[in-house]
């Protein structure tokens, strides 16, 4: 926190959400902010269709209001939208992560405020970029104290940090000023709430409806005069006490604000599969091994993936039964590779996960603990015995579409049209692409969401 370090983090960070513009921000982190939307509309438009995406919109379709529902003709109240449009973002799991950063899901929580609240305001491209960066170094300075021990103890941070996001973000774009920013901060910090024992059911993408809407909600509370503790989040008892682990939290581990961004040192991941983000290096690995050397379903005995204790603790299905489960599954989702060459969205429905081809194959494969690496790890080895003895091996540090070695602009748009054939026009699938991708020039976003 350098020279900003006798201030509290909770004056910090009011201070640089009040105080940062466009102008502010560098071109990298902007065209960053513009992928995420990019992404987060696509996996959204996906996410309404299915699962707890499509039972978040049917409840909100009854609430009276003008804000747009993605993926559907409806308009829904603004709170409800917002809930909404956040949990199908990631119904799917398919949405961004930023596990270096924030431990989570960083843009879910924070695009759905920003298209409701930006929307109703006819708010140009540019405020809705700014108040994305200012939301996303919001997660990454509240999460670098307590994390990886607070994810560790169970809470999922998509919820628990992204609740900040979503209320830095919102705040930003209301132009709050400094002390409505602290008030909103502090408010948010009696809301955060996620359990990772919920993962592997619909309510994992709840967490983060209930993120994005109780961040505006704090946000709007703070704006009507609702005031909060000045220290809810660093004093005693507040929520860096209550959600860390067992060392105590670790206040120099914060960022500078406005000097350094997370959002260019640690960047965003980009999910290549709809899946657990700590199946996708073992995905990709056994994808890669059985292609360099010619191996079919019928040529293995047995496949053995190895990975951290993280992975360990959050993919424990071995035997799904559900395409929610499916999605926290290691044995399911390298079968399904095998078997079908890569892991698509297609794999996460009932018929899938019942296909005997598929069943063969997962029987056969196994998921054990690499003590050698670390607990946060999401690296992977996968180990591929023949049925004629021989044994070929692969180890893969990194999933597909890291902040290191992204995907490329051509595979973010070809997994944006993927997503988006839920809508009827390929022209405005087309028109929606562009806008999102150019969003600094986007005048009235409303002119966006008007397609979707």
């Amino acid at each position: 926190m350098g020279q900003q370090s006798s201030q509290t983090p909770e004056t910090r960070l009011a201070t640089f959400v009040a105080e940062t513009n466009y102008g502010d921000i560098p071109t990298e982190a902007v065209r960053a902010a513009e992928c995420a939307f990019v992404d987060t509309v696509g996996v959204t438009m996906a996410g309404s269709d299915g699962d707890a995406g499509a039972r978040a919109m049917r409840i909100a379709a009854h609430e009276k209001g003008e804000t747009t529902l993605l993926g559907g003709a409806n308009t829904s109240s603004l709170l409800a939208a917002v809930f909404a449009n956040a949990t199908a973002g990631h119904a799917l799991d398919f949405d961004d992560t930023a596990l270096s950063a924030t431990d989570g899901h960083p843009s879910v929580p924070m695009v759905a405020p920003l298209l409701a609240i930006g929307e109703r305001n006819a708010a140009a491209g540019r405020e809705l970029l700014t108040a994305y960066v200012i939301g996303f170094e919001t997660q990454a300075y509240l999460a670098a104290p307590i994390s990886p021990e607070h994810y560790e103890r169970g809470w999922h941070a998509t919820a628990t940090i992204g609740v900040f996001g979503a209320t830095a973000a919102t705040a930003s774009l209301l132009d709050l000023s400094q002390s409505e920013i602290r008030h909103a901060l502090n408010i948010a910090a009696s809301m955060p709430a996620g359990l990772k024992r919920n993962f592997g059911s619909m309510t994992k993408p709840v967490h983060a409806g209930q993120a994005a809407r109780s961040g505006v909600s704090s946000a709007r509370l703070a704006a009507e005069g609702v005031d909060a503790d000045p220290t809810a989040i660093s004093g005693e008892r507040g929520f860096f006490d209550l959600y860390r682990g067992q060392e105590p939290p670790d206040l120099t581990a914060a960022h500078d604000l406005g000097e350094q961004w997370q959002l260019l040192t640690d960047g965003i991941d980009v999910k290549k599969y709809a899946c657990c983000y700590y199946t996708h290096a073992a995905i990709y690995g056994a994808v890669q091994l059985l292609a360099e050397y010619s191996i079919g379903a019928d040529d293995i005995e047995s496949i053995r993936i190895e990975a951290s204790q993280g992975a360990i603790d959050a993919v424990e299905y071995d035997d799904p039964e559900t395409p929610t489960q499916a999605k926290f599954s290691m044995p399911y989702l390298i079968a399904y590779a095998v078997v079908n060459g890569t892991v698509d969205i297609d794999a996460f429905n009932q018929q899938s996960i019942s296909d005997p081809e598929v069943e063969e194959i997962r029987k056969r494969v196994s998921f054990a603990l690499d003590e050698n690496r670390p607990y946060d790890d999401y690296g992977a080895s996968v180990t591929v015995e023949m049925t004629d003895g021989s044994v070929h091996e692969r180890t893969q540090e990194q999933p597909p579409g890291t902040a290191d070695n992204p995907l490329t602009d051509a595979e973010l748009r070809e997994k944006f049209e993927m997503c988006c054939q839920v809508i009827r026009s390929e022209d405005s699938a087309e028109t929606a692409y562009r806008r999102l991708d150019s969003l600094r020039n986007v005048e009235d976003i409303s002119t966006v969401t008007g397609l979707l």
